[in-house]
């Protein structure tokens, strides 16, 4: 089977042209953390001597400084440095699920052009660090996924006009997600679909290292020391906040940068990580990945939905019994606010969840 990964590229012109190394942002990323040079490069898994190579070539390139040295402190990045990263993880952050979908419709047509068939399972769901975790592991030991990264309410959608086979969304515990409950219900009738119970996770406010503005809920975002970033309308985490602010009955018109959007957990992060904005709403992971704060908000269960007259074919069965399996118990474990007690479990209905939440 073939597979594809479409990377960016970064051409920098002034006066000559040249093509950005990308393993310098993990080296920057990696300094930051540390402060130390000899670490950051031993944890972007290049050499010292490379790593301190790389820098000065960047540097000679821009003409300033990437590092700065400071006696008893070590080495911390300078302004441009600082830039440069932000650049890298937003642009990680933002093109990665874009360019997988593309690497995956084109794998997916090369393949079915080369096999006369379909060889991988089709799954749009909402962005998810532990859907990722379920992709890598099943490309090992299968079923393949070809995974596309659509807010929650498009991947259901998708599914009901049969443009996937899987459809990832989440809903929050307790009485909200009740509430939520019923708009999902509406595209799952219970005579043509079935959940599969995938993980449990942590949403809530993605801070500054620290909490430096002590914000501990909802009602924080109508201050006018806090900037927000948003999800992208469709989103499952967008309805979810939007849900929490009626509950609360908070005026959104007062929230700074509420209508600025970003389609994942990591741009989110990312964002807050820069400095360019005090707070997003999104997993733990993803503060955890940019060594950012976090405010616990609510615990959520995330589902796949399939159709009825699929459940039972090659593929999904293989996929459940990958769910319960130990790797992918051991892979979910690693995620900070990720847990998977009823992974591969089969459900009739929402009201099935709901019920017991």
């Amino acid at each position: 089977m073939i597979r594809i990964d479409i990377r960016p590229v970064w051409r920098f012109r002034a006066g000559t042209e040249r093509e950005f190394d990308f393993q310098l942002i993990a080296i920057l990323d990696e300094l930051e953390a540390t402060a130390k040079l000899t670490e950051a490069a031993r944890k972007a898994g290049v050499s010292y001597r490379h790593a301190w190579n790389l820098i000065e070539e960047w540097e000679r390139f821009f003409g300033a400084p990437l590092v700065e040295k400071e006696q008893g402190v070590g080495t911390r990045l300078s302004p441009l440095g600082k830039r440069l990263l932000l650049a890298g993880r937003r642009a990680e952050a933002r093109l990665a699920p874009e360019l997988g979908n593309l690497a995956a419709d084109f794998a997916r047509s090369l393949n079915e052009s080369l096999s006369g068939e379909q060889s991988t399972l089709l799954m749009q769901a909402s962005h998810d660090f532990a859907i990722s975790e379920l992709r890598d592991l099943c490309a090992i030991s299968g079923p393949a996924i070809d995974l596309q990264s659509k807010g929650s309410f498009d991947a259901l959608g998708a599914l009901r006009r049969r443009e996937c086979e899987l459809a990832g969304f989440h809903l929050p515990e307790g009485p909200l997600g009740k509430l939520m409950a019923l708009r999902y219900a509406e595209s799952l009738p219970v005579s043509e679909y079935r959940l599969i119970a995938f993980v449990h996770r942590r949403q809530g406010f993605i801070v500054r290292s620290g909490n430096p503005l002590g914000v501990t809920g909802i009602a924080d975002l109508c201050r006018g020391d806090v900037r927000m970033v948003n999800r992208q309308r469709g989103s499952g985490t967008r309805a979810l906040l939007e849900f929490l602010i009626s509950s609360a009955g908070i005026d959104r018109s007062r929230m700074q940068g509420y209508d600025d959007e970003e389609t994942t957990h990591s741009a989110v992060a990312a964002l807050v990580a820069g400095s360019q904005v005090d707070i997003g709403f999104g997993v733990e992971t993803a503060a955890a990945h940019y060594r950012l704060g976090f405010v616990p908000i609510c615990t959520e269960r995330y589902f796949l939905a399939c159709r009825l007259e699929d459940l039972e074919s090659p593929a999904i069965s293989g996929l459940i019994a990958t769910l319960r399996g130990e790797e992918f118990h051991r892979r979910v474990e690693r995620l900070p606010g990720y847990s998977a007690p009823h992974a591969g479990d089969v459900l009739d209905s929402l009201e099935t969840v709901t019920a017991v939440s």
